[in-house]
C-alpha cells in the first residue's frame, strides 16, 4: 500500500480496508496471526484520521429555532464509498441527537469519531428471540402475542463516550453487535466503516430495538424512550430489547462529501 504524502488517509483506509476484509472473507483458510496483522494496521489508520483529512468543518449548535413547516433531519450521511467487502461514510449528529438502538447482523464495524464527542451503548443478544412458555416475562404493559415474538434477551457490554482523541469504537458480528450512538454536548460526525454493508437481499437489514426492562427486574415498569437506552443500568445486566419499526422521530438525510476521492 503507497505511504507517500500524495495518498490521502482515507485512501489508505479505503485500500487497508479492502485487504482486511477480503482476507476476513476468507478467514478459514487465513493464518490467524496473519489476519490479526491486517486488522490492527487499519485499526491504526482509522485512530489517525482527523475531520481535515476529509474536508470536514466541525459544526457548532444551531439556535433552537426552526423554520415553519421545514425540520433538517437530526442526523445526516455523508456517503464516501462502497464495495460488496465494505462501506466507508461519515455520519453527523445534530445536539442532542441520537441514532437509535440498531444492528448489524453478521458484520463487523468500526466508528471513528471526527469531532464533537457521542456516547456509545453496545448490547449483545445471548439467544434466540423469545419463545412462549409458561415462566415466559411478564410486561408491564403487556406485550401483545407477535410482540412477544419480537423479545430478545440481551446484554449491556458497554457505555464509553468517544470524542476524536479516543480510538476507534469496534463491533463484530457477535459482540457489541447492537448499539445507540448519541452526541453529547453539542453536535458530532463520525467516520463509519461497515464490512459487509447492509444488504437486506443478503440477510443484513437493519433492526431497530428498545430496551423493555432488566431481566432481574422483571414486573417493573416499562423503560422505552429512546433517551433511556442503556441508562441507570450497569455492564454486563441482562435486559429484555423488543424488536421495533424505525422510530417516527429518526431519520436521516444525505448531504454531499466534500473530502479526497476514493477508488478500490
Amino acid at each position: 500500500m503507497p505511504r507517500d504524502n500524495k495518498t490521502s488517509v482515507i485512501q489508505k483506509i479505503a485500500t487497508q480496508a479492502y485487504i482486511t476484509f477480503k482476507d476476513l472473507k476468507s478467514s478459514e483458510n487465513e493464518d490467524n496471526k496473519v489476519a490479526a496483522d491486517k486488522l490492527s494496521e487499519l485499526i491504526s489508520l482509522v485512530t489517525s484520521v482527523r475531520a481535515a483529512d476529509l474536508k470536514i468543518a466541525s459544526r457548532k449548535a444551531k439556535p433552537s429555532t426552526s423554520t415553519v413547516g421545514l425540520q433538517s433531519p437530526p442526523v445526516t450521511y455523508m456517503h464516501i464509498c462502497e464495495t460488496e467487502l465494505f462501506s466507508i461514510g461519515v455520519f453527523l449528529l445534530t445536539t442532542g441527537a441520537s441514532i437509535p438502538l440498531h444492528d448489524h447482523p453478521g458484520m463487523n464495524g468500526m466508528l471513528k469519531v471526527l469531532y464533537g464527542k457521542v456516547k456509545v451503548c453496545c448490547f449483545d443478544k445471548l439467544a434466540d428471540n423469545l419463545t412462549v412458555t409458561t415462566d415466559q416475562p411478564h410486561f408491564d404493559p403487556p406485550l401483545g402475542p407477535l410482540q412477544m415474538a419480537s423479545v430478545w434477551r440481551s446484554v449491556l457490554r458497554s457505555v464509553v463516550e468517544y470524542s476524536e482523541n479516543s480510538g476507534p469504537c469496534l463491533l463484530t458480528p457477535v459482540q457489541d453487535n447492537l448499539h445507540q450512538i448519541s452526541a453529547v454536548d453539542g453536535p458530532a460526525a463520525f467516520l463509519d466503516i461497515l464490512a459487509p454493508p447492509y444488504n437486506p437481499d443478503d440477510g443484513r437489514d437493519c433492526h431497530y430495538y428498545k430496551v423493555l426492562q432488566s431481566v432481574a427486574k422483571e414486573g417493573t415498569d416499562a423503560r422505552g424512550d429512546q433517551e433511556q437506552q442503556g441508562e441507570n443500568k450497569e455492564k454486563g445486566e441482562e435486559v429484555w430489547l423488543l424488536e421495533i419499526p424505525q422510530p417516527e422521530d429518526f431519520w436521516c438525510g444525505g448531504e454531499p462529501y466534500p473530502g479526497p476521492a476514493v477508488a478500490i
